[in-house]
């Protein structure tokens, strides 16, 4: 026998000496209690853990949708060329860099100087609108409308802050980057440790809620990237034929907030609008043409080709949702309400599915135990 086997030995021996544990409850029912009290416990602890840790769970859940829609792109390179997972990957990171660098590089000072004017032209239109409705009328403080314009105007300066790279929350960022890339990489290895940790009889449960979920994300991201590219461009197209002012920064800004849904829309539609009565009630017109043209070509045309089919999702529940997240975690809970909304969606339609599946076996096994006490 080797010397450690026997050092083993000895310190077994001698925790077998150490007598009975002083926390230990010779009353079973008692004992019983003592763990039920623990595990109620450790669940409001649970709970009150992640209140306090929410906005760090809410930056692992959106590296999670960065990472779906990375291995949507990777996916997509696999069907023309067979290359490895992590060439592909890079691959389209660099798209998304060579996108981003062309759009500081030769877009940058224009959208930049557009961004500077923006304010002032949203605020001047907000006031000839006040105008209009006290002529027509409208009991409306000027007061109330210098309130509501600041508002406008401040929240168009964070969007367009975000487009010149001083947007806050960067590092929030920066980790969804990261942590997204790792996960992208290697998608198997952190989902073998999630299926670690659970009891190996729910496992092949587990592995089928995760793929579904997984594939909804993906298809609920490319549906939505096509519709920002769409929305984005053909705004830029429609606006700049006409000659409205600022095409490119209402491209820009409707694409980027029609990754919001619902609210995006509503956002992007009043800018456009403001500013193309800025250049008169003809251009005005137009613009309304355009945000409608847009909007519902894409909503009744591109987006249902791609995601609405897969999720799909009552528009007052996202609204909701979308109200709720925003108030709890600002601009980033608003951009992955969405996105959660649809992961809860596919848990709870896996979760009825299960229990489908045991309450028809039950009713199976009734039926035969029934069937039996009849024949005997």
């Amino acid at each position: 026998m080797s010397g450690a086997k026997k050092d083993d030995q000895a310190k077994a021996s001698d925790d077998s000496d150490v007598g009975a544990s002083p926390s230990y409850i010779d009353n079973p029912e008692l004992r019983q209690e003592a763990y039920k009290a623990a595990i109620w416990v450790g669940i409001v602890g649970l709970a009150v853990l992640s209140i306090y840790i929410a906005q760090s769970l809410l930056v692992i859940f959106g590296s999670l949708v960065f990472a779906a829609m990375l291995d949507g792109g990777a996916r997509l390179i696999y069907r023309v060329v067979p290359l490895p997972r992590s060439v592909r990957i890079f691959i389209v990171v660099g798209i998304g860099i060579a996108f981003f660098t062309w759009l500081s590089m030769f877009a940058g000072n224009q959208i930049a100087q557009q961004a500077a004017e923006f304010p002032a032209i949203i605020e001047s239109q907000a006031e000839n609108l006040f105008l209009w409705g006290q002529a027509n009328g409208l009991d409306v403080e000027f007061a109330d409308l210098k309130a509501i314009t600041g508002e406008l105007v401040s929240g168009v300066g964070s969007v367009t802050k975000a487009l010149t790279g001083l947007a806050g929350g960067f590092t929030s960022v920066i980790l969804i980057v990261i942590i997204g890339l790792y996960v992208a990489l290697e998608p198997n290895l952190y989902e073998r440790g999630v299926e670690w940790m659970t009891p190996r009889h729910n496992r092949n449960g587990l592995r089928i809620t995760l793929d579904r979920m997984a594939y909804t994300l993906r298809r609920l991201m490319a549906g939505r990237l096509v519709g920002m590219i769409f929305e984005g461009v053909f705004t830029y197209i429609l606006l700049a034929i006409y000659g409205v002012p600022m095409a490119a920064l209402l491209a820009i800004l409707t694409g980027l907030l029609a990754f919001v849904p619902n609210i995006g829309a509503i956002i992007s539609g009043i800018l456009m609008v403001l500013v193309g009565f800025s250049g008169g009630t003809d251009m005005g017109l137009y613009t309304i043409f355009v945000y409608f043209l847009v909007q519902n070509f894409d909503g009744y045309i591109v987006i249902p080709l791609i995601a609405k089919k897969t999720v799909d999702l009552a528009p007052a529940l996202v609204l909701g949702a979308q109200l709720i997240m925003g108030l709890l975690f600002g601009i980033l809970g608003l951009f992955l309400a969405d996105p959660l909304l649809a992961m809860i969606k596919v848990a709870l339609e896996r979760r009825s599915e299960t229990n489908e599946i045991k309450q028809a076996d039950a009713r199976e096994k009734r039926a035969l135990a029934e069937k039996g006490n009849n024949g005997a």
